[in-house]
């Protein structure tokens, strides 16, 4: 099951954010902060799964942005890697090219 979904940036901005559990407004602070830390201390020749307190991390990086999706232990990582491609091409088709920008200023049009 995903718990959240985020996009960020390499200056570590959330740009775009979505959870699919209650989690308070601090504690998303928080662990925000916490989750794009350890995504952008890995290289890009590590692998983009990481087990982060009791769930999964899968992570893509385009450009400057990282999409990043909490998984629980059972869902299949694989899946969530190609879920994160499908998601970028989609919104690459719907905004000619997707950029940090049109993600920052239309997210309000884009129903997770």
């Amino acid at each position: 099951m995903i718990k959240f979904f985020l996009m960020v940036n390499k200056q570590g901005q959330t740009r775009l954010s979505r959870y699919y559990e209650h989690i308070e407004i601090n504690k998303r602070t928080l662990l925000e902060a916490e989750v794009i830390k350890n995504c952008l201390s890995h290289s890009k020749d590590q692998c983009s799964f990481i087990e982060y307190k009791d769930f999964k991390l899968v992570y893509r990086q385009y450009a400057a942005l990282f999409v990043v999706v909490g998984i629980n232990e059972t869902e299949n990582e694989m899946a969530v890697y190609e879920l994160i491609h499908n998601f970028v091409e989609v919104l690459d088709k719907y905004f000619s090219r997707v950029s940090e920008l049109d993600v920052s200023f239309s997210v309000s049009e884009i129903h997770l």
